[in-house]
Formats: C-alpha cells, sequence, structure tokens
C-alpha cells in the first residue's frame, strides 16, 4: 500500500485553497467596497442603513458558520466547499435582480447568501491547517491567505470595469461579477483531495474529544479567540466606513475602490513570509505587533483627510490585521484537538462573523453620527485590551517554565 506523503499532500490542498481563495475571495472585496455605496444608492434622503447590506453579508457568515462546519462533517471538505461557492453564486444573482428591481432589503438578502458561502471561504484556512502537520500548519495557513492578495487585484479591478456596466443601473455588474466568480471558484475546489483516512489502523488510539466548555476554558484559547475577533473586527468595521468616509470627503467612487483594493493588497501580501516570521518569534509577538499596526493606522487615518492619509491608513490596517489574524488563527489551532476541529471552527467562525456583523452595522453608524475621527479612535482601547491579554499569557508561560 502506497502511503501519501502527509507534507506533499498538505501542499496540493494548500495551493488549491490558494486559487479558491483568489477567485471565490475576489467577491468578498466587491461586497465591502461597493456594498455600502451600493446600499446609499437604494436608500433615500437616510442613508443610516447604508451599511446594513454589509451586516447581513457578515450575520450570513456568522450564521453559517456553525451548519458550514457541521455540514462538511458529513460530507467533507470538498463538497462543503463546492456548495459554498454555489451559495455564492446565489447571492450574486439575488443581488443583481435587487438592484435592477431598486429594493434595498431584497439586496441585503441576497449578500446574506453570499455571506452563507462565505462562511465556507472562512473555513479555507482550518482546511489546511487540519491536514498538515504541525511544524507545517502556519505556513499552509499563510500558504491559503497569500490568494487573498490576488483576490484583493482581482475584486476591485472588476469593480472598475464591471460598476457601470448595465448603466443605469448602477452597481449591478460588479455583483453579477462574483457569479462568475464562484463558477470558476467551485471548479479549482473539485481538485482538493481528502486528509482523512476512511478508517483507522489497528491499534490506532485517537485522544476523545472533550466537552466545549473545558475547551473554550483554556486560558490560551480566550486569548487567541480574543485577539482574532478584535482584529477582524477592527478592520472591518474601519473600512466599512472608508468608502463613505471618502466620499464624503469629495473623492469618487473609483478611488474608494483603490483604496480597498490596496488595503487588501497589504492583508494579504505579507502572507509569503507571516508563517516563517511566527515560526521565529512565536504567535504571541506577531499578534501584538499586528495590533501596534493597526493603532498606527488609527493614528494615520487621525491625522487628516487627503486622499494618501485614507490610503496608508487602510494599507497599515491591512497590514496589522494580516500578522495579528493569523498568528490568532494558528494559536487557535493549537488549543484543539482533531476530534474537536468542527465544533470549535464552527464557534470561532459564529463569534467572529456575529461580531463583526455588529461593527459593519454601527460602522455606518457611527460614522453618520460622529464622522470619521470616531471610527479610528474606537482602535485604540480595543487594541489595548489584546495586547494586555498577549502580556498576562507571558506572565503565565514565564511562571509555569520556572515551575518545571
Amino acid at each position: 500500500m502506497t502511503v501519501t506523503d502527509p507534507y506533499r499532500l498538505a501542499k496540493h490542498n494548500a495551493l488549491v485553497l490558494c486559487g479558491a481563495q483568489a477567485v471565490v475571495g475576489a467577491g468578498q472585496p466587491i461586497v465591502l467596497s461597493m456594498g455600502g455605496l451600493a446600499g446609499a444608492y437604494l436608500l433615500g434622503a437616510d442613508k443610516s442603513l447604508a451599511t446594513a447590506p454589509i451586516t447581513t453579508f457578515m450575520l450570513g457568515t456568522a450564521f453559517s458558520a456553525i451548519p458550514a462546519a457541521m455540514l462538511m462533517r458529513r460530507v467533507g471538505r470538498r463538497i462543503g466547499f463546492i456548495g459554498g461557492a454555489a451559495a455564492t453564486a446565489l447571492g450574486g444573482l439575488i443581488a443583481v435582480l435587487a438592484l435592477f428591481q431598486n429594493h434595498f432589503w431584497i439586496f441585503a438578502f441576497g449578500l446574506m447568501i453570499i455571506g452563507g458561502g462565505s462562511a465556507f471561504l472562512q473555513q479555507y484556512r482550518f482546511a489546511a491547517a487540519d491536514g498538515a502537520p504541525s511544524d507545517f500548519k502556519p505556513k499552509a495557513i499563510s500558504w491559503v491567505m497569500m490568494g487573498g492578495i490576488f483576490a484583493a487585484i482581482i475584486g476591485p479591478q472588476l469593480v472598475i470595469y464591471t460598476r457601470d456596466l448595465f448603466e443605469p443601473v448602477m452597481f449591478a455588474g460588479s455583483f453579477a461579477a462574483i457569479i462568475g466568480l464562484a463558477i470558476v471558484g467551485g471548479a479549482i475546489l473539485s481538485l482538493l483531495r481528502p486528509t482523512e483516512a476512511k478508517g483507522s489502523k489497528a491499534g490506532d488510539v485517537k485522544p476523545a474529544a472533550r466537552p466545549l466548555v473545558q475547551i473554550i476554558k483554556q486560558p490560551r484559547f480566550i486569548t487567541a479567540i480574543v485577539c482574532g475577533i478584535s482584529s477582524f473586527s477592527l478592520m472591518n468595521f474601519v473600512m466599512v466606513g472608508a468608502p463613505l468616509a471618502m466620499i464624503g470627503c469629495g473623492f469618487s467612487p473609483n478611488e474608494a475602490a483603490l483604496g480597498i483594493s490596496w488595503h487588501m493588497v497589504a492583508m494579504y501580501a505579507p502572507s509569503f513570509v507571516t508563517g516563517h516570521l511566527i515560526a521565529r518569534f512565536g504567535k504571541d509577538r506577531m499578534i501584538a505587533f499586528g495590533m501596534l499596526l493597526m493603532m498606527a493606522a488609527g493614528g494615520v487615518a487621525l491625522s487628516g483627510i487627503e486622499l494618501w492619509q485614507f490610503w496608508l491608513a487602510l494599507v497599515l490596517l491591512g497590514l496589522g490585521w494580516n500578522f495579528s489574524f493569523i498568528g490568532a488563527t494558528a494559536m487557535v489551532s493549537e488549543c484543539y484537538r482533531p476530534s474537536e476541529k468542527n465544533k470549535v471552527e464552527g464557534l470561532h467562525d459564529f463569534l467572529l462573523f456575529s461580531i463583526v456583523a455588529f461593527g459593519s452595522l454601527m460602522s455606518g453608524r457611527v460614522y453618520n453620527a460622529f464622522g470619521w475621527d470616531m471610527v479610528n479612535w474606537i482602535i485604540f482601547p480595543i487594541a489595548v485590551l489584546c495586547l494586555g491579554l498577549l502580556a498576562l499569557n507571558a506572565v503565565r508561560a514565564t511562571a509555569a517554565r520556572s515551575e518545571a
């Protein structure tokens, strides 16, 4: 019997998931850069609910996280991921029809369906880590996240070339592009190979799954999930408000889309080296470095409202997210056993995107009520909380080593 080299299989799947991230994931910058603007286009004079479609997108991801994990436990990663791509295509179709019908809440519903497909997309990084040898896990996550570099270029460029495709129905072309992206992504995902054996060898003993409460109570798990949720929520909170702020300051939709493009390139570009940096400096330090970069982004945004300040703040925000979120994801992955992965990953993404959804709704409301400055001031207390948890972790680790 031929035994598959686990490193070779892990690299194959990481590359497939990287390609799918690049294509299916390109729909996310379209939603995030145009969702609020399309919402404002569909609304009347009161624009306070402009970011509500992005909120429904995040809620779709949150509410689908646990069902997606349960489905993939039954049918496997490949079929589950292809189903997620199909849901993304369906949501894109609904969004396009809603724009033609000028119906705000149907448009929001379409984005919620796209969000449901995104719940599967968010599992790509876990799928790469789950099937990889322990020393390759951070690199496998980074490889998948590298696909986001291409998504960050493809998505905003599609916005620029398709936004007016069905003029006078604005933005419909951009959401139609999501349908094509999902179809191509589904074809790429069909190349994914299973990493779990169909049966166990004689004598194999696998540790039993622990109760979920026992896993959650681990101090390191708490730190990882708080830092991961905080980094993603802060990044999304500021990013969702940025196009509205740029348009409000007199810049064009294309300049806003390019700002989001640079932001998303910064989100994923460091993935070429993030895995190596985590292996060298540790997860805790990389998360802390990411939080400091996010605080720097807030400082730049508060310094003025020139286009370069918006763009530089978004770039720093993206860089900070990369280091903190990948570090936190790698930290989460070391806190559970293979038999526990589905329930832990489902819970993780449910909590993550529930809070991110709330943040995306509040972004528009905070911006409308208090302005762009307040959107950025919120970064600082949350980042300081995460740095405090990381410092407490370091104290615990030092005490444990001294007792050993």
